[in-house]
């Protein structure tokens, strides 16, 4: 079996990064290779969701605070609005009392 680091796709930088180049449809030496390069990708896809989950975790506490601002806000609304709906259930409750009675 071939290695990574012996193989012309794979170019290792001056700091010991990998870059591989080799293409799964297209190059492959060896069918080891698509293992690996899977994992590669595996690897890669791990790292993007623990990124996610960090920007996350920084965003959650502003979230809070929204929440909670928008709560009071509806709740300062519907204290405001509060009035309109006091004379409503006046109103009705008048109504319903005068139902059965005569007017004459």
């Amino acid at each position: 079996m071939v290695q990574c680091k012996d193989c012309e796709f794979c170019k290792v930088g001056p700091d010991g990064q990998r870059v591989f180049k080799c293409d799964p449809f297209a190059n492959i030496k060896e069918p080891e290779c698509i293992a690996k390069w899977q994992l590669i990708r595996l690897d890669m896809l791990v790292a993007s969701y623990q990124g996610m989950l960090k920007w996350y975790g920084k965003l959650a506490p502003l979230q809070d605070k929204i929440f909670k601002y928008m709560q009071r806000e509806i709740e300062d609304i519907d204290e405001a609005d509060h009035w309109k709906l006091d004379e409503e259930e006046e109103e009705e409750e008048g109504e319903g009392e005068g139902e059965g009675k005569n007017k004459y």
